[in-house]
């Protein structure tokens, strides 16, 4: 198992590898914006599927917000975040090369974990996907992801802390005021329409 720390991470995400870290719902598998194949070739993953930024907090990710929604972005960031709700938003024109969806959406996201947080504070917002082979089931412990994912770095310290094991709510923004809920988790968003 190849255990890192933030620093060594940063060095590996440079490089265009992904790590492995621990969220508050699932760990996640996670790359720079611009190496996005990675995480694709690592999981195994339909290339149809888009894949969520995480940061460290919702101002971090302002910029890749579509100026439509930015207000209620903000309105939802302020009162869910950080948390497990992700949120598929319109992406702003001059951060279009990291989309990873058909629909010029993105899916944007807080944990709330000290670790995940810590990290995207050292390397700015990340791309990813819950750390397991497509098709399969996600593991939780960072033992049976070192199995699954043999040459993936593991963000250290560990045992890593608890999380909930279960995926984070989806949410899609339809249009000002407008939000339909895509998948539900623990998160219950009184805003929906």
């Amino acid at each position: 198992m190849n255990l890192i720390d933030c620093n060594s991470a940063l060095k590996t995400l440079k490089s265009g590898l992904p790590i492995i870290f621990p969220t508050d719902t699932l760990p996640a598998i996670g790359c720079l914006p611009e190496f996005s194949n990675i995480i694709y070739e690592f999981k195994k993953r339909d290339r149809d599927k888009p894949l969520i930024l995480m940061g460290s907090e919702y101002k971090q990710l302002i910029d890749y917000v579509h100026e439509s929604a930015k207000e209620d972005y903000e309105n939802i960031a302020s009162k869910y975040w950080p948390g497990a709700l992700t949120m598929v938003i319109p992406a702003s024109e001059k951060q279009a090369t990291i989309i990873t969806s058909n629909d010029l959406s993105l899916g944007l996201r807080i944990p709330n974990s000290h670790m995940a947080q810590s990290l995207m504070r050292k390397t700015g917002p990340l791309l990813t996907s819950s750390a397991n082979i497509s098709g399969f089931e996600g593991s939780i412990t960072y033992e049976s992801i070192a199995i699954d994912f043999p040459s993936v770095e593991i963000l250290g310290p560990v045992p890593w802390g608890k999380s909930s094991g279960k995926a984070s709510t989806i949410i899609f923004w339809k249009k000002s005021g407008n939000w339909r809920l895509i998948r539900e988790g623990e998160v219950l968003v009184k805003e929906l329409h």
